[in-house]
């Protein structure tokens, strides 16, 4: 066991010290793929990309949930399980990315270039190429999804302990592709429909990044259902703060911050609960200027300054973050009431202003 393991086992939850160690499995994970691909002959670009992608940044938040949920369960003594797990979820994560990326033609993830860039980029000169990266990228995202469930099934889990996290991660990964087909269906076509914009945001980021990594974690502890719907109560909230936040990101965050290109979101056409905000307060020039967001027409110099500049009048940017502090204040009383023990909930605690910021 290695010690980055061992530290799993402390009173205080440790969140730098879980993504340390769910980084080392995931490395040792893809050497492995690495050496078995030059074995057979296999094209190493494609886990020199996949590598590149995992261990190229990214916060290991639905790792880090996981094991919170694990912890704030009850745990048990099979950390090498729940590591794993944790691996796998980041694995599936990267699936997701790497097909999201594509779906939204993104030349950038986490400060690189995405997937389908770096594939196109490997093959500069040959015809297609940029087509070869897109296709390629789908395949590279399908062996993601094939490897996540190999960690998975190589997680050493009894069969009662893995029909239970089976069903959280069935749940989780349909939940997931709805939420991606709504947020298809609505981008370019933004609305004042703010419930359309937060159901998306429920599907699409809030029950995959925080409620079911939580509920996995404590699936692997053997958690009854009151542990499970506690820890509903206190992740579905946050989760859906923790878009707000993202919604917030995608209109003024700068690359740097992002890992994305300035105002994707925007570029995009994004039915984000922030720009329903804005739809539904803007009048004149201002909403003429937010509808235009949504037409497939060039951009004029200086149009993200002036979109910006609209978000701020209008109150949508304030009002967003109403709504943040409305669900951090919700996922908080969910704990005071969970009957989960003092521990427990100091873990979970741990982790709001991590995910979400300080109180503002």
């Amino acid at each position: 066991m290695s010690g980055t393991t061992i530290g799993l086992a402390a009173r205080v939850f440790d969140s730098g010290r879980v993504r340390s160690a769910v980084d080392e499995r995931l490395a040792a994970f893809l050497d492995a793929k690495a050496r078995l691909a030059i074995a057979q002959g296999f094209p190493a670009e494609v886990t020199d990309v996949l590598r590149d992608l995992v261990l190229g940044g990214g916060k290991r938040i639905r790792p880090v949930l996981c094991v919170a949920g694990w912890y704030a369960a009850g745990r048990d003594r099979d950390e090498d399980a729940v590591l794993q797990v944790a691996a796998s979820l980041e694995m599936f994560h990267v699936f997701a990315l790497v097909h999201d990326d594509v779906m939204d033609r993104s030349a950038t993830r986490r400060g690189r270039p995405s997937a389908h860039e770096a594939i196109a980029a490997r093959h500069a000169g040959r015809p297609g190429a940029a087509r070869l990266g897109l296709d390629a990228a789908v395949l590279l995202g399908d062996l993601a999804l094939v490897w996540s469930d190999e960690l998975l099934h190589t997680a050493g889990l009894s069969a009662e302990r893995f029909a239970a996290v089976a069903g959280v991660l069935d749940g989780m990964r349909t939940e997931l592709m709805y939420g991606q087909y709504l947020d298809l269906l609505a981008t370019g076509r933004p609305s004042a429909d703010l419930e359309a914009a937060l159901r998306i945001a429920r599907f699409k980021s809030a029950k995959y990044t925080v409620e079911r990594p939580l509920q996995l974690g404590a699936a692997l502890s053997g958690a009854d259902d009151g542990v499970c719907a506690a820890l509903s109560a206190f992740g579905l909230p946050l989760g859906e703060a923790f878009q707000l936040r993202d919604d917030l990101l995608g209109a003024f965050g700068e690359s740097p911050e992002t890992g994305k290109p300035a105002a994707e979101d925007l570029r995009e056409g994004k039915h984000t609960a922030l720009l329903a905000l804005a739809l539904s307060r803007a009048t004149g020039a201002d909403r003429t200027l937010l509808t235009r967001l949504c037409q497939e027409t060039r951009r004029e110099p200086g149009w993200v300054a002036r979109i910006r500049a609209v978000l701020e009048r209008t109150g949508a940017r304030s009002g967003i973050e109403e709504l943040i502090e409305e669900r951090r204040c919700q996922a908080l009383r969910a704990l005071e009431g969970s009957g989960l023990p003092p521990a427990a909930g100091a873990t979970l605690r741990s982790v709001v202003s991590s995910l979400i910021g300080p109180t503002r």
